[in-house]
């Protein structure tokens, strides 16, 4: 009998919301297989069970309370496992009934453009302040119709059953908590991780020109980008240094068996998720570019698996497409590397002692100096570089 608990779908959550379950008490789960779909700051995410069994009883339903890391949810049965109590947590509601039971704490602070001089202007009534404060809502963004226009619970009420008013007091709300969770963190990382930089030029005249001969004839659907190429060379540079994919634990690096590449994806509303490609390196480049178009429409539609959150062994990014030259990334905690990109462009380049115009690009390594140095980051770099000299090997 095994507890499934509130999940860590990042180095940067500490809490999240249950919005649904897939499966109900009864149901035979495998691993892998999604149960629970989870709110983080950043996205909705579909939570997958760790282990083959029974969904045995659940301990928590949907709510719109954000709970801890490690809050027990349900209880899966093991094949072969007899049936044991383990006790519910006590729910949302039933905390609030039981007299000795702590009141959950509000689901969001009120947000930090209502200011203290503002809301002591405000002409509020306590049971809609204390309301607004529960809703997660900014007080000075309702209109109150009381006299001399106080604002009443029947106010804070109707905003919130209002569709597009409760999603416009919820969306900067909600873009605050993912800048507050991509802000802690960054921190941790530039504070705890020694960084070390790297940078080269790479040529893609012939990548290019690869790219534009298999291209060809190809409806556009189905034509592959530079990006996909530059994924699947830093997939494969790692086998040669696998030191670089893996994982900070335990005060020791830990390197990893697969390479799951982390992808940077901006998000439509703010902000940026970096799920994984799992098994990157095993990937042809057809299937790697319809999975890395699925893994962007689903990351910016909310709907990212809980594995794609937590087995990245390594980050990739690239701001070319917003005509960055280079881009010296920060480290996304526990992995040990970061692989940055820039964009595409035609410099002077030497081609047998003859200058010519070469279509190149930036790129760079961060690395971990508890776990590698620089001989080793520039081994990758240079892997990098000599896979996309023989495009037709990726």
């Amino acid at each position: 009998m095994v507890q499934f608990v509130m999940p860590k779908l990042g180095a940067d959550m500490t809490q999240g919301k249950l919005v649904e379950w897939c499966k109900k008490p009864g149901d035979r789960i495998k691993r892998g297989e999604i149960i629970a779909i989870i709110e983080t700051d950043k996205a909705n995410v579909d939570t997958e069970s760790f282990v083959d069994g029974v969904f045995e009883s659940v301990l928590v339903e949907p709510h719109d309370e954000w709970l801890p890391v490690g809050t027990p949810l349900a209880v899966i049965r093991v094949d072969g496992e007899q049936i044991s109590k383990i006790a519910p947590a006590p729910s949302p509601v039933a905390a609030e009934a039981g007299a000795a039971a702590p009141r959950p704490a509000p689901t969001a602070p009120i947000p930090a453009a209502a200011t203290e001089a503002a809301l002591a202007r405000l002409r509020i009534s306590p049971a809609a302040r204390k309301r607004a404060v529960e809703l997660g809502i900014d007080p000075t963004r309702i209109v109150g119709t009381g006299p001399d226009g106080r604002i009443t619970l029947e106010d804070v009420e109707r905003m919130v059953a209002t569709p597009v008013a409760a999603a416009a007091a919820e969306a900067p709300d909600k873009a605050q908590r993912m800048r507050d969770a991509i802000a802690a963190t960054m921190a941790l990382s530039k504070r705890e991780i020694p960084h070390y930089y790297l940078s080269t030029t790479i040529s893609l005249a012939k990548a290019a020109s690869w790219l534009e001969s298999r291209n060809a004839g190809r409806p556009v659907t189905e034509r592959l980008l530079t990006g996909v190429l530059l994924l699947k060379a830093t997939a494969l540079a790692l086998r040669s240094v696998p030191e670089l994919n893996g994982f900070w634990r335990n005060g020791r690096a830990e390197p990893s068996q697969a390479i799951h590449v982390g992808v940077a994806i901006s998000l439509r509303g703010g902000g940026l998720v970096a799920p994984a490609l799992h098994d990157a390196d095993r990937c042809d480049l057809d299937e790697l570019m319809r999975r890395l178009q699925d893994l962007t429409k689903r990351a910016r539609a909310g709907s990212l698996k809980s594995s794609e959150m937590t087995d990245p062994t390594i980050t990739v990014t690239s701001l070319g497409e917003r005509g960055v030259d280079a881009v010296h990334g920060i480290i996304y905690p526990p992995q040990l590397a970061l692989v940055g990109f820039g964009k595409v462009v035609e410099r002077p380049w030497v081609v047998q002692g003859q200058v010519v115009a070469q279509p190149v690009i930036g790129a760079t390594l961060s690395g971990d100096h508890r776990a590698t140095d620089g001989h080793r980051g520039a081994l990758l770099l240079d892997a990098i570089d000599r896979l996309l000299q023989e495009p037709e090997k990726l």
